[in-house]
C-alpha cells in the first residue's frame, strides 16, 4: 500500500475502512464517520502518551576526528538512560535498512549532542553494536529542555518534508512517553469525540510508551515490539467495566492500547488491574482478546507486527481481501495514512 508522504490537510478527513469480522464485509468510510459505527455504552480507549523529539544528532570524539552519529531513542530505562539506536551517514530520506552503520561504539564512549547535552554509552546489545544504552549527564527538567531543543521526530523515508512535532501529536497527548507516535489517534479530532459522546459514547485513556517501528538493522526489528510500559488509571479500569455490564463495546484506539489492556490482563490471570506495568505481550491470530471488542488503527503492512495483531480481530483472509481493495482503490498506509476500524456490528 503507498505510503502517505505527507500528513493529511484535515486530520478526520482521513478515509477508513470499516470491517465486521461478524458478517465478513468491509466498508468505505470517512474517520469523522466514527461515531456513526458505534452506540450507546461503547467506551473509546485512547492511549494519550505525547511523542517526543526522539531523534537526535551526536559526534562521538573531539575535532577533525569526530564522528557524526544519529541516535533515535527506543526506550527509556529510568530518568537519565534510554536505550537507543544508532545510525551512520544520511538522513530521513533515505531508507533506515539503507543508511550506512554508524562507527561501533564502546561502554565508555562520550556522545556530544551540542549545548549542554552529553552522555555516554553504558551498554552494547550483543544482537547489534546499533543497539546501545545511553546515559545523559542532565537531568530533570534540564535534560527534557534539551531533548526538546535538540530532538526532531523519528520519520522515514516515505516523508520527504520535515515533519514538526504537532504532526506527530495526537489532540489529546500528554505525557511524553512516546518515541514515535500512537498514530491511530492522529485520526480523530475533538469533534468525532463530541459526535461519540453525543450517541452516548464514553472516552477512556491509558499512557503507552510507544517505541521505533523500524531500526534499519534485521537483527534488532526481528524483535519489535519490545517490551513497553505503560500506565492504566483506575478511572479507565471502572470504565471498562462499567461499559462492558451494560453490553457496550471496548473499542482501542491504535495497537498500543490493545497491547496496554491485554498485556495487563494477561499478566494478572485475566483480570484488569489499575497502575504501571511493563508488557513484552506479542498478539496474533492465535491470541482471543479478553478486553477489547474491535481497534480503530492505521493501515499496517502485512509483513509488520502490527498487522499480526489485527489477525485477533478479524480473520487473515477477510483482512488480506479488505487490504487489496483498500489498496486498489487508493488508500494510503503508514502513520500518516488512512485508517482502519475492525469491529463487529452484532
Amino acid at each position: 500500500m503507498t505510503p502517505a508522504a505527507s500528513p493529511p490537510a484535515a486530520r478526520d478527513a482521513r478515509r477508513l475502512l470499516v470491517i465486521d469480522p461478524e458478517h465478513a464485509s468491509f466498508d468505505d468510510a470517512r474517520a469523522s464517520d466514527l461515531p456513526g459505527f458505534l452506540r450507546r455504552n461503547d467506551l473509546i480507549v485512547v492511549n494519550d502518551s505525547a511523542t517526543l523529539p526522539a531523534a537526535m544528532d551526536a559526534r562521538v570524539g573531539q575535532g577533525e576526528g569526530s564522528r557524526a552519529v544519529e541516535v533515535r531513542l527506543l526506550r527509556m530505562r529510568d530518568e537519565q538512560t534510554w536505550d537507543a539506536v544508532l545510525l551512520g551517514d544520511g538522513d530521513a530520506r533515505a531508507r533506515t535498512e539503507d543508511r550506512a552503520p554508524a562507527p561501533r561504539l564502546d561502554v565508555g564512549t562520550k556522545l556530544s549532542f551540542g549545548g549542554e547535552l552529553d552522555a555516554t554509552v553504558t551498554w552494547v546489545s550483543t544482537r547489534s553494536p546499533r543497539w546501545v544504552a545511553i546515559t545523559f549527564e542532565a537531568t530533570g527538567a534540564a535534560l527534557w529542555r534539551e531533548i526538546y531543543a535538540r530532538g526532531r521526530p523519528v520519520q522515514y523515508a516515505y516523508v520527504p518534508e520535515a515533519l514538526s512535532l504537532w504532526d506527530v501529536q495526537t489532540a489529546y497527548a500528554s505525557r511524553p512517553w512516546s518515541v514515535e507516535a500512537p498514530s491511530a489517534g492522529l485520526a480523530l479530532t475533538a469533534s468525532v469525540f463530541a459526535a461519540a459522546r453525543a450517541r452516548g459514547v464514553r472516552l477512556a485513556r491509558l499512557t503507552h510508551a510507544a517505541g521505533l517501528s523500524s531500526t534499519g538493522d534485521a537483527s534488532v526489528d526481528a524483535l519489535l515490539p519490545l517490551a513497553e510500559r505503560y500506565e492504566i488509571p483506575r478511572e479507565t479500569v471502572d470504565a471498562i467495566a462499567h461499559a462492558r455490564s451494560l453490553g457496550g463495546r471496548v473499542i482501542a484506539v491504535g495497537t498500543t492500547v490493545v497491547r496496554a489492556l491485554e498485556g495487563c490482563a494477561t499478566s494478572h490471570r485475566g483480570e484488569l488491574v489499575a497502575g504501571v506495568g511493563v508488557t513484552s505481550l506479542r498478539i496474533g491470530a492465535a491470541f482471543h482478546p479478553t478486553i477489547v471488542t474491535g481497534i480503530f488503527t492505521g493501515l499496517h503492512e502485512e509483513a509488520a507486527s502490527h498487522f499480526d495483531l489485527l489477525c485477533a480481530f478479524a480473520p487473515l483472509a477477510l483482512l488480506k481481501k479488505a487490504y487489496a481493495h483498500a489498496e486498489a482503490v487508493g488508500y494510503l498506509g503508514h502513520e500518516l495514512g488512512d485508517a482502519n476500524l475492525i469491529l463487529p456490528r452484532a
